[in-house]
């Protein structure tokens, strides 16, 4: 066992005295913060306004595309009907306007229905034909209930629009959008999960690779039983990544707790909103996100994060045995692509499950299957707990992730032990096979 602990010992303190590793621990944080403010910096430019032409042989719709009803402020409507109409399309060609919008004429509301037409060289966007579109609609039944001598103004006072407010059993008032939140911060956890399950799984591969290819291990194993060398790898590389999570926990648990302040919210799961904040937040922004602040406290945030080590633990553990297996059968990281990608698609196919079928259903039978498989469970059932769930199915699933582990690694210890001292040969799957008999 001292021996296990030694090679841990050097593994974590290779990995974290590295340079990279101590940058991108504090710097990591503040890249994520910086990315998010830049896209919504880039977001709020202004877009080039793009001109529209219009030739409008109807008559109709004068009203309609202009600067005061134009709500779509990246799009200029340019009433040019007393232009030629094949000068205007020549235009087009020319790039002289995004585009025209041809409205001829028509004996009734039907024709209308069918001929008019947009032209331009680059097809537009769906939201600015849907736009355009319900203007031309929104005009012509105007048109139709005139016709039918119907009171258009009667007709829109009659219409309603309903906002649903949402309300927990208990008598608190919650927010919109809950479930997003819930499958974000889940999917976010899984998703690190994975990244770090390749990044450091690879990390493990690589150094089992130069180590056999400098002939080191060598000297290694005349010491060192090949299992312990596996072993020590794995549990080293992930210790260290562990300390980064807790690095970047902390980091995260510290701008939220700040942003709480600046809201002025009460954090904690018994945190109440007094009446007068919850009428002021129905008024001000402000008062809106201290409701979604609220809602993330209230959110099962020991489970979370429980969850997320254990998972990471449990779900590296297993695939980083597979990754020093290959890293000890193969010669260079080339030769290690074609046995990479069945290791991969679990995890991918873990994160389409998570995302399609948790955020709709969290405890249907594809969600709960799923998050009891160990190769899709880490990433799933971090995804299922913001929602709750129960206790006794969080311990079946570990069960069958650690016991898979004990159980994976007894075979990737046979080819490790077998594929280490494999020099000059590309392995096949089938030689792979052997191994394991061995």
């Amino acid at each position: 066992m001292s021996i296990i602990s030694l090679i841990i010992k050097r593994e974590f303190i290779a990995k974290v005295r590295n340079k990279s590793f101590i940058v991108m621990t504090f710097l990591s944080p503040l890249l994520f913060v910086g990315i998010a403010v830049f896209v919504a910096y880039l977001s709020s430019m202004k877009a080039d306004t793009k001109r529209i032409a219009i030739h409008n042989a109807s008559g109709m719709f004068v009203k309609e595309f202009t600067s005061q009803n134009n709500k779509n402020k990246a799009y200029k409507y340019l009433d040019l009907s007393i232009i030629d109409l094949k000068f205007l399309k020549d235009s087009i060609t020319n790039e002289s306007y995004e585009g025209l919008l041809y409205i001829p004429k028509a004996s009734n509301a039907k024709d209308f229905e069918s001929k008019i037409q947009f032209i331009s060289n680059s097809s537009p966007s769906i939201s600015f034909i849907e736009n355009v579109q319900d203007v031309i609609a929104n005009k012509l039944t105007k048109n139709n209930l005139e016709k039918a001598h119907l009171d258009t103004l009667a007709i829109k006072n009659a219409q309603s629009k309903v906002n649903i407010s949402l309300t927990k059993a208990s008598g608190e008032e919650s927010v919109k959008g809950l479930n997003e939140i819930k499958i974000g911060i889940g999917g976010a956890f899984g998703y690190l999960i994975m990244m770090f399950i390749i990044i450091y799984g690879n990390m493990v591969m690589r150094s089992v690779i130069e180590e056999k290819t400098s002939r080191i291990v060598e000297i290694i194993i005349s010491s060192v039983k090949p299992f312990q060398l596996m072993m020590g790898k794995i549990i080293g590389t992930s210790l260290a990544g562990l300390l980064q999570f807790f690095i970047w926990a902390i980091i995260g648990m510290s701008l939220m707790f700040a942003a709480s302040i600046f809201f002025g919210v009460n954090v904690g799961p018994t945190a109440r909103i007094s009446p007068e904040m919850m009428q002021t937040a129905q008024q001000e922004m402000t008062g809106t996100a201290q409701m979604y602040i609220k809602e993330l406290w209230n959110l099962p945030i020991a489970s979370i994060l429980g969850g997320f080590v254990i998972y990471f633990i449990g779900g590296y553990f297993l695939y980083s045995s597979f990754y020093a297996a290959i890293g000890a059968a193969v010669d260079n990281q080339t030769d290690s692509q074609q046995f990479l990608l069945p290791i991969i698609m679990p995890l991918i196919l873990s994160v389409y499950v998570g995302f399609f079928t948790v955020i709709n259903d969290p405890h249907g039978t594809i969600a709960v299957v799923f998050s009891m498989i160990p190769l899709t469970s880490p990433i799933v059932m971090l995804m299922r707990i913001p929602f709750g769930v129960p206790l006794w199915q969080i311990i079946i699933s570990v069960s069958l992730l650690f016991g898979s582990f004990f159980f994976v690694v007894w075979f990737a210890a046979k080819i490790y032990r077998i594929g280490i001292l494999m020099y000059g040969k590309k392995p096949t799957w089938g030689e792979l096979y052997k191994w394991l008999k061995y």
